[in-house]
């Protein structure tokens, strides 16, 4: 079975689109778990707990943009 050029190009831009956008929004599941455990535990320590959350998040969304970026790469330039 062969697969023509344009439909192998886009099938990759979509795994890479799809694969990679599962970690990223694992890795923001995890750390806003993480962090509301913390705050249950400790509502003192809220402030921090949630600037180093949204940092985390902005760190594993980042990610999530480079497999878009990468995806409309292999669209376009592939």
């Amino acid at each position: 079975m062969d697969m023509d050029p344009e439909s192998a190009k886009l099938l990759a831009a979509g795994l890479a689109a799809g694969l990679g956008a599962i970690g990223p929004g694992i890795g923001v599941g995890l750390v806003g778990w993480g962090a509301l455990q913390g705050i249950a535990r400790n509502p003192d320590v809220r402030g921090p707990i949630t600037t180093n959350m949204i940092l985390a998040i902005a760190f594993a969304e980042a990610i999530a943009i480079y497999a878009l970026v990468i995806a409309i790469l292999l669209i376009f330039v592939a």
